[in-house]
């Protein structure tokens, strides 16, 4: 993948400048309190069923998408303070938080797949089995 520069501080990957710039131009919508939204997934999304639950391998991966595509906006630790987070309203969600984590895993891999403004969707830009991994990796996030 072609590397761009985004910023004095470092060099992003392509997609995940593409992703900030996009999360910027869309704006935001919603209802915030303090950065978290009532945003939920439709009930349908529960009965997903993780195909890479426990797998170490997709966790790692998850892990390395996170850092190319999520760390910018919900930061390096999933704690919605990531830089290009800081202008978003509503700003991103704490990953680590309990209201997140108590989301199924079906909830989680739905928003990652649709997204919502500002938050961006992966339908087109990820595959169903990097979104899974990602879903995994937020799991680590919370502890689980």
């Amino acid at each position: 993948m072609k590397k761009v520069m985004f910023c004095r501080r470092g060099v992003f990957t392509l997609r995940a400048a593409l992703a900030v710039f996009c999360l910027v131009l869309l704006g935001a919508t919603g209802n915030s309190v303090y950065g978290q939204t009532n945003w939920v997934a439709p009930a349908g999304a529960d009965s997903y069923k993780n195909p890479y639950l426990g797998n170490s391998g997709a966790i790692a991966a998850g892990k390395t998408l996170f850092q190319q595509l999520c760390a910018i906006c919900h930061g390096n630790k999933g704690k919605g303070d990531g830089m290009a987070g800081m202008s978003l309203k509503p700003r991103p969600a704490n990953l680590a938080s309990k209201r997140v984590q108590a989301q199924t895993d079906g909830a989680i891999y739905w928003k990652l797949t649709e997204g919502n403004p500002p938050m961006a969707s992966y339908k087109e830009a990820l595959t169903e089995q990097q979104r899974w991994q990602l879903v995994n990796y937020i799991r680590q996030l919370g502890g689980k």
